[in-house]
This record gives structure tokens, sequence and C-alpha cells, in this order.
């Protein structure tokens, strides 16, 4: 409960965007039982940590995180650490016999416990259930947006019921479950109020949203038509596209409403039909192919966004090379590329991880390297002419420079248009002729201001740097 004196509260968000909306339901649960947040771990007296466990890498930075945070308990200036998210749902034993330092625990289906856990009345005795997930928290629980106001995410569906050997996140946030679309129109009409220009639907598994409420294939493209329908938000995009689950009807809709940006967020996994058997996966270099071409002859300005697995078990030299003439022959607008990670809790871990780890980071880099060529070829195409670009704010690198986006430019995993000339703000559509190319940036001078910020932005949330 809040105090006369109240408590400044830190968060540290971690993870993806699905982890960043739990955060904010969870910051603005605090800050309407009176807590004050700050963005400064050093003024906090306390501290939440919401830790992401999808890969070895992210369990690493999660413990990393606490440790360092319980450091400042050492110190005298942090009196409680609360740690919450997927690490919690699946490890909450292991890291309360690990890390006395912690003070309490929020799990999945209880973010409303992280007001006992802030206040003190809930202990590190009490852990939350760590079978899989099975809450869906929706649009009558507050929110305060970690993203400045420009865009936010809207988390349509929880869970997933996808076999991939090489995730476990179905043992952690549980099986598929879609929010129905009138909570979703509400949330987004609200968000829209508050100032809202870009929508970003997500989930684990996007284009299988309203399977399990009966709407088939066909649900992601209801949903949209209700967006569109129901909200004048500027742009809508959707990320996380299954290839397995698209309905190509979404496409057709996309070339239909330029409201929902030409852009296709579409992680493959790997190219190689040896190694998507494997990861249990379907589809083959043939068939992706085919399916992107098929999305750009019906939307010709498609961006299409993908993701690869390197170093997954069944990855030989011929297979990984496989996968190089994929991407040269595809030529992605924006790619990411991990290497695998071996976790004892994955479907496949009975594969083994029999590729050594430095044969792993060198395809990444190569990897890499091929689409830093690629995608500088691309965006140099692109020098001369004049695009619509939706402003964000200062520069994370350059504050002194104002930075936005192209519609094919999703936030934060995709590359920035940075602007000279006019005077403009966050939220502000302008119309940009764009004079310089880097691997994944552009750069341009403001045109002509075409649609200004009008309404108040939500309040930045106080969120650490991730």
């Amino acid at each position: 409960m809040a105090r006369s004196v109240p408590l400044k509260v830190g968060m540290v968000s971690l993870g993806c965007a699905k982890n960043l909306v739990d955060s904010e339901i969870m910051l603005a649960l605090l800050r309407r039982q009176g807590f004050e947040l700050t963005p400064e771990p050093q003024q906090a007296q306390v501290i939440i940590v919401n830790t992401c466990g999808f890969v070895e890498d992210a369990k690493q930075e999660s413990i990393e995180t606490i440790l360092e945070l319980a450091r400042l308990k050492e110190k005298g200036s942090l009196q409680r650490l609360v740690v919450a998210g997927c690490m919690v749902q699946r490890y909450a034993r292991e890291l309360a016999a690990e890390i006395p330092e912690i003070d309490a625990f929020v799990g999945l289906d209880e973010l409303e416990a992280v007001v006992a856990a802030v206040s003190g009345s809930r202990g590190r005795d009490q852990l939350p259930d760590q079978r899989a997930s099975l809450r869906l928290y929706d649009h009558s629980y507050p929110r305060l947006l970690a993203t400045g106001g420009v865009y936010a995410y809207l988390k349509v569906a929880e869970g997933c019921n996808n076999p991939c050997a090489f995730c476990h996140i179905p043992r952690m946030r549980g099986p598929f479950r879609s929010r129905t679309v009138a909570s979703l129109v509400a949330e987004a009409q609200a968000l829209e109020r508050a100032g809202v220009r870009e929508l970003v639907l997500v989930a684990q598994d996007t284009t299988r949203y309203g399977e399990d409420l009966g709407m088939g294939r066909q649900g992601l493209r209801v949903l949209l038509e209700a967006l569109l329908a129901e909200t004048s938000v500027p742009w809508i995009r959707f990320l996380y596209a299954y290839p397995a689950t698209l309905d190509e009807g979404v496409l057709a809709l996309m070339a239909q409403n330029r409201r929902l940006v030409p852009y296709l967020d579409i992680p493959l996994q790997h190219a190689s039909r040896k190694v998507l058997k494997l990861m249990q996966r379907g589809g083959d270099a043939c068939s992706f192919q085919e399916l992107i071409a098929r999305g750009r002859a019906v939307v010709p300005d498609l961006a299409v966004r993908t993701t690869f697995i390197v170093g997954f078990p069944g990855e030989g030299e011929e297979e990984f090379a496989e996968l190089l003439s994929f991407v040269e022959e595809v030529g992605f607008d924006h790619l990411g590329v991990f290497a695998y990670s071996f976790q004892e809790e994955n479907p496949g871990a009975h594969l083994g991880d029999p590729v050594p780890q430095e044969v792993k980071e060198a395809r990444r880099e190569k990897l890499l390297a091929l689409q830093r060529r690629l995608s500088r070829k691309r965006l140099k195409r692109l020098l001369g002419q004049e695009r619509e670009v939706l402003v964000e704010g200062p520069s994370p690198d350059h504050p002194w420079v104002m930075a936005g986006r192209l519609s094919t430019q999703a936030p934060e995993v995709d590359g920035m248009v940075y602007l000279s000339g006019a005077a403009v703000a966050p939220g502000d559509f302008v119309r940009v002729r764009l004079v310089k190319a880097t691997d994944y940036d552009l750069m341009g001078e403001v045109v002509e201001v075409v649609s200004r910020q009008e309404k108040k932005a939500p309040l930045r949330l106080p969120v650490a740097a991730r």
C-alpha cells in the first residue's frame, strides 16, 4: 500500500515487446496506488526486474541485472528488489535459493501482486505457481507506455501452441489464447485518445489470432478490419507472422488500406528443409520464396523482415550455404540472426548441441555481413525520393538530432531516418527527401509537415534502459 511519503520505484524491463506490455501494466498498477516512479535505479527505493528466459543469453542478462541491482542494497540506497517475468514463472525456486537479495517474486499470472511485492506485504517465501501461465490480461488493466507515446504495442494473444524444438516459451507462457476483438478495439481506442500514432500488434504467433475463438485462419484479418474501421490510428502494424498460419488475405487488405503499413515480419528460422524438420517447423526455401513473391506481387512496396537461427543441430556447411543463397536471392529488407542457444528445457534438447560456439558465431557474422551489403544496396535505391516519416523524437545516440521511421521500418528492431531541416516534434508525420544511406539507416531533409501531433501523448513510463 502507498505511504504518505511514497516509495520511489524503478523498473528494468528485459526481453521482448510482449514482456514490455506486462511491465507497463505493473507500473500503471503501482502509480494507481500512489507510488512514485523513477527511471534512475540509484534513486529508487524499490526496483522491479521483469526478466526474460527465452534463450541462454537472455537468462544470463536477467541474472546479471539482478545481481548488479542487488549491489545497490549493499550500499543502502535500495530497500527491496522484486523479480518478475518469464524466469520467475519457470525458475522462481532456483532464484530464491541462489539469490537471497531478492525480496519478492511476481509470476506471469499475478501482475497485480506487484503492489504487495513493492510495499513489502509479500515476502520471498510466496512463490508463484510454476506451471505454465494461463491468465489473459485485457483492456480493463491500466498501462503506462514505455515507448514515449508515439507508438504502442497491442498484445493480441498470449502463449503459443507451436512445437518449435528451439523454444520453451509454451512451458512458461502457456497455450495460445486470444483476446476478444471487442477488448482489443477498446484498448486501441484508448491508446488513440492518448495520442498514439502507431499500433504494433504482437503475440507469440500473431497470425494464429482468433483460432481458439472459432475464427479459423481469418482471425487476424477480422481483427485488422475492426481496428481499421473503429479507430483512426494512422499506422497499424503486426509482427511475428508464422508462415504456416499466414492468411494471405491480410496482404490484400494491406494493399487496399494504406493505414495497414506495407510490412511483413515473418520469422522463418532457416531455409534448409533438413534443419527446419529438426526444428519441427514446416516449409523450405522454395515455399518461403514463393510466399514472399506472392506478398510482393500483391503489395508492391512490401518490406519483409525475418529472423534466422544458425548453428542448430543438423546445420552443416551445406545447409548454411543453402541459407546464404536463400537470403541473397530473396533480398530481405530487414534481418535478424541468432546463434542457437541450447537449453535443457527446449523440446529439441535431445538433439544435443553439436555445432561449436565459435562456428555459430562465425556463421552469424557471415550472414549479418551479407545482410549489411544487401540492406545498404536496397536503401541507396531510395535516395532522392520523398517519403513520409513518423517522427519518434531525439535519436538515442545523438539527442540533438531528431529521428523517425518509414512505414517499412518497425520500432526498435529496424533502422531509422535521421532528420534535418524544419523543426519537428514526436508524433508528427513529415515528408522527407532521402539524401544519404548507411548499412541500415537513412538521412533526410524535411520537406513539409504533413500532420502535427495534436493530442497530448502519454507520459513516458519511467523504465530503465534495457
